[in-house]
């Protein structure tokens, strides 16, 4: 037990430094330092390595004047320094001596290793040195209020030197450190075993079932239709595969949950290491990415960077990058508009809370608008600024027209300017050939627009044309910037007006380099801002996903900074949309996926990245290995350890298993490019990325106050610097889309990106806010869903087919995990015996046959307990995920529909492009922006042809072709077997049922049929017929009822 000695001489000076004290078995007290030579043999054998330090204690039961050390006069009323918290403070010079490193060396970061190690002589099983006489005096009523239900709870205080207390008074204080403890800044909530242990139970049921009945079937074939039965078990061996690689990784599923206030608290409260109370967060990058403005409407990707700049976080921390794949002038004047916008709009945010920060979704609420609003002119505010976004949207709305007539002038002008030069050139004398000009885009300051022209020509066409880069807003001051009354329009007294930095960036494309689509903008993205503002920590969203909780940034964060965050690559949240047809026909909202695996894997080794709404580890998107990782070996990776640091060999071939600065004589520039400010900021952004070092328990942190210097504004070569970085050529012979960044070669780069950093030990987390974090917009229209699944799906296939197979994963994976991303590979291939089942039940009606002999009992009982498992699973895991079961039914409709048609089609398009070397191309998907009420649902209905939809036709049309025949069959048959009918029609009504939302969307908004439909429908309808009479022809001596009709 340590103790301090404090002396009544003056009741204003703190406590002084004491040596460690142990009172031992036999009750003698002994006091040990570095400056004793003492025995520690016997029971004080151990480490003698120690330190000095200031222990301060409350006046409790076992600590009063007076007491074990003598010093202080006894009396009734307690005088000692008061309560305090847990939080120790550790000075920047001893964090300095301890970077990087495992956890075996102090953790990297702070002294925590070291001091739990040289006070392990505090760790000890004799009781004896808990046992202190307790006095009848002590009121503990009083002391429990005075300390807030905190006394007892006590910490050991660093001294950076011996005149670190102030004697008169100033400097650091008792209430400095001792006001608040220790505070985590998220916390685990485990789903309560109730729910959690009987779902575990029954999946092992379930799978014990499917077992059985799987053996049962191999053992009692159908010798009538042996083909039949062949093709039935290997379909049902397959879904049972697929069934257990979906339900393994959901054996553990968590909730999270985070403190907002702690984290002001720790970071935005005033402090010896922080006395102005400016913000000690780390800067936040927000990344925005559009390329076509006819499919991505400028004003839907206004709103979103809208919505970023008024997101509540230190506004001189966020820096928003936007960019513009397609090297757009309309994009680049809706930006500029935007910023003139974002003037007004966020500070008004910021002084009524509103919520959410997108205009267009905030002013289209069917809430009251007053609601929870105090303020006397929120009314004439919003009415104002109601009017500044309507004429926003006709500004941003009119902005073809103004470029389209701003080219036409200039061209006109410069062909006269032309045509005269012509004719001075001449002899005064118009060349009878034409004068050719080129039809230029101009920018409104009377120059050539850098990017892709409305006519497109050399060096200014998709694909062919400069690196732009423009500061829109300018990085704002370091403090806060208060409007004045007569300032705006709006009255901001006392409002902070600033607006975070804001950057247009399209990167420079030429004809011969593969620019590697979004993932190569995001690569440019990363490079440009670590040049400019090199916050580290980014953000990724889509232009049409805006934040919807201002808080969001804060909620995310909490969980890269509490303990244990610097292992965390990345938070991922979920998607949220809007727009979706109340039914939603096609499960667009997904949230099975969304809120049922997500929510699962968060309880192994973290969700996937999704592409969107995702919180990267700037540092871990370089491709560095966490601090400390684990390695799972085994069979099942039941046997976990520490993993080693793996060490590079000169002549070793790259792998994504290395670390990139292993090796001393490893050179940057080969890995990351020869830009010496991008290098440089790596290291950087490591340090400012780390949790704070507030706690014992904290591991490779960072001292308080370290994020406290303003930043620098930018300068000419900064910015020149940061163009050099989004050349076309900059990735050559770099590891940038291999091992750095995100990573190239698959349409789905989200998916792989965030599977090499789990690969190397790296964790993610979920993060589930009350109100949503983001909404964005989805596809309601059935064929461009089915283009959607079909991108993803083919993506699944070339990482199937890749390096990237959940096969090769190292022994960083978890287990489960791995198991996981298998199924992320494999997933696809399932559509085959998808097609092949459905087209089952429609072959048992044609041939009369089943796939098993009988409809006996043991069948009837297998499949019984089989559903009812699966039932009862649904049951529970609509119980722990909070999806509905419509949402469940849903789901597995469009994933036979899905399966059927994209799924497919992903297949065979990913064995082209594996095995003939057949490049694949998508297109965008359109961001609807639409204008009128009555029709926001409208394209819901439009039916727009695909071959997609020629394999679910083909199923519908069999299907019902089958039940007619096998009815007509089973009615004037002389022995109507109606058993078999019945379980041929059964299966066939289920695979109807599923395909229910496709029919449905085929129809149109009155039922209207397209005619290719109807064609489709009679040549497959025919084609089955032909089919089925050629297989089985009529028998001629089958005994038929008269007037009946042989079939």
């Amino acid at each position: 037990m340590a103790t301090s000695v404090s002396p009544k001489k003056s009741s204003d000076r703190p406590p002084q430094a004491v040596k460690f004290a142990r009172r031992t078995s036999s009750g003698r007290v002994v006091s040990l330092s570095r400056d004793d030579d003492i025995d520690v043999s016997g029971e004080f054998a151990g480490p003698n390595d120690y330190i000095n330090y200031t222990v301060l204690m409350p006046p409790t039961p076992d600590n009063q004047p007076g007491g074990l050390s003598g010093s202080g006069s006894s009396g009734d009323k307690p005088d000692g320094p008061g309560p305090y918290g847990t939080t120790s403070r550790f000075g920047t010079d001893r964090m300095g001596r301890r970077g990087g490193g495992d956890e075996e060396e102090g953790g990297g970061g702070n002294g925590g290793g070291k001091l739990d190690r040289r006070m392990s002589l505090m760790k000890s099983n004799n009781k004896s040195m808990l046992l202190r006489s307790q006095t009848g005096d002590f009121d503990h009523n009083r002391w429990l209020f005075e300390t807030k239900g905190k006394y007892g709870i006590g910490n050991a205080f660093w001294q950076q030197d011996d005149d670190s207390y102030d004697h008169d008074g100033g400097g650091m204080t008792m209430s400095d450190f001792l006001d608040k403890p220790w505070k985590p800044l998220t916390r685990k909530i485990k789903i309560p075993p109730g729910i959690l242990s009987p779902y575990r139970l029954l999946i092992v049921i379930r799978l014990a079932a499917l077992t059985l009945f799987l053996i049962w079937r191999v053992r009692n074939p159908n010798e009538d239709a042996m083909w039949l039965w062949g093709i039935s078990i290997v379909c049902e061996l397959w879904f049972a595969f697929s069934w257990l690689l979906d339900i393994l990784p959901k054996f553990n599923p968590i909730n999270r949950a985070t403190d907002l206030v702690a984290l002001k608290d720790k970071f935005e409260t005033p402090s010896p290491s922080n006395p102005h109370g400016r913000s000690d967060l780390p800067g936040m990058d927000v990344f925005i990415s559009t390329a076509d403005p006819e499919k991505e409407p400028p004003l839907v990707t206004a709103n979103t960077i809208l919505s970023v700049l008024a997101v509540e976080y230190p506004v001189e921390k966020v820096s928003l990058y936007v960019s513009d794949d397609g090297g757009a002038i309309l994009n680049f004047e809706a930006m500029a508009e935007t910023v003139i916008f974002a003037e007004v709009w966020v500070p008004f945010c910021r002084k009524h809370n509103i919520e959410p920060r997108n205009p267009d979704s905030y002013f289209s609420q069917k809430t009251d608008p007053t609601k929870n609003k105090k303020r006397p002119d929120f009314v004439k505010d919003r009415r104002w600024i109601k009017r500044e976004y309507d004429e926003f949207k006709v500004r941003i709305n009119g902005l073809p027209e103004v470029i389209r007539k701003r080219c036409e002038s200039y061209n006109k002008k410069e062909e006269m300017k032309a045509k005269r030069l012509a004719k001075e050139k001449n002899g005064g004398v118009l060349p009878a050939e034409e004068v050719k000009v080129a039809k230029a885009t101009w920018m409104a300051d009377g120059t050539h627009w850098p990017g892709t022209w409305f006519s497109p020509t050399a060096d200014h066409k998709k694909g062919d044309h400069a690196g732009i880069l423009q500061i829109m807003s300018k990085v704002p001051e370091s403090d806060p910037v208060m409007g004045h009354p007569d300032e705006k329009k709006l009255d901001f007294t006392g409002i902070d007006i600033r607006i975070p930095m804001f950057a247009y960036v399209s990167r420079e494309k030429r004809p011969g380099y593969d620019h590697n689509k979004k993932a190569g903008a995001m690569n440019a993205l990363v490079r440009a801002s670590a040049v400019l503002s090199n916050g580290p920590f980014i953000l990724n969203l889509d232009c049409d996903h805006y934040i919807y909780n201002s808080m969001a940034i804060r909620e995310g964060i909490c969980f890269m900074m509490d303990r244990g965050g610097d292992r965390i690559c990345y938070v991922q949240f979920p998607q949220r949309f809007e727009g979706i047809d109340p039914s939603d026909r096609y499960a667009n909202h997904n949230t099975v996926f969304f809120d049922g695996n997500m929510r699962a894997l968060d309880g192994l080794q973290g969700p996937v990245y999704v592409g969107t709404g995702c919180m990267f580890r700037r540092y871990a998107l370089y491709g560095f290995h966490p601090p400390r990782a684990n390695e799972y070996s085994g069979i099942i990776g039941q046997n976990k350890s520490r993993a080693p640091h793996i060490q590079m060999p000169s002549d070793a071939e790259d792998s994504d298993t290395q670390p990139l600065t292993s090796h001393p004589d490893l050179t940057l520039p080969k890995k990351f490019g020869n830009s010496t400010i991008f290098t440089d900021s790596i290291p950087v952004a490591e340090f400012q990325g780390r949790p704070l070092a507030d706690h014992i328990s904290v591991k490779n942190g960072r001292p308080p106050g370290a994020l406290l210097i303003p930043r620098l504004p930018l300068d000419a070569p900064t910015v020149a610097e940061a163009i050099a970085v989004i050349s076309c050529w900059y990735e050559d012979k770099t590891e940038w889309g291999d091992r750095v960044g995100w990573i190239y070669g698959s349409v789905t780069e989200d998916v792989v990106t965030g599977y090499r950093m789990h690969n190397r030990g790296w964790r993610s987390v979920y993060c589930i806010t009350k109100r949503d974090a983001f909404r964005g917009t989805a596809p309601i229209n059935l064929t461009d869903r089915l283009h959607q699944v079909l991108r993803w799906a083919t993506g699944s296939v070339e990482i199937f087919f890749s390096r990237n197979n959940a096969f090769l994963a190292t022994r960083r994976l978890k287990f489960l995990q791995r198991i996981a991303y298998l199924n992320v590979g494999i997933y696809p291939f399932t559509s085959i015996i998808l097609v092949v089942y459905c087209f089952l039940p429609a072959l048992c009606l044609f041939t009369g046959q089943f796939i098993v002999k009988s409809l006996n009992v043991t069948f009837l009982f297998y499949l019984l307990i089989i559903t009812i498992t699966l039932a009862c699973i649904s049951m529970l895991e609509v119980k722990w995920s909070g999806i509905g079961l419509e949402e469940l039914w849903r789901n597995e409709q469009f994933w036979v529909i899905g399966g059927s048609s994209a799924h497919f089609a992903a297949v065979l398009q990913g064995l082209l492009k594996v095995i003939a070397g057949i490049e694949i191309s998508f297109t965008l998907t359109s961001k609807s922006a639409a204008e009128d009420e009555e029709d926001i649902y409208a394209d819901l209905y439009v039916v727009k042809w695909t071959s997609l939809f020629i394999m679910p036709l083909t199923i519908i049309v069999v299907n019902l072709v089958a039940i007619i025949l096998g009815f007509m069959r089973t009615v004037y048959s002389v022995i109507p077997q109606w058993n078999k009918l019945m379980g041929g029609a059964f299966f066939t009504f289920w695979v109807l049922a599923h395909m229910y939302p496709f029919a449905k969307g085929l129809m149109g908004r009155r039922g209207k049929v397209p005619t290719i439909v109807y064609v489709w429908a009679g040549l497959v309808s025919t084609t089955v017929s032909l089919l089925w009479i050629s297989i089985s022809p009529p028998d001629d001596n089958t005994t038929q009822s008269g007037g009946s009709i042989q079939v």
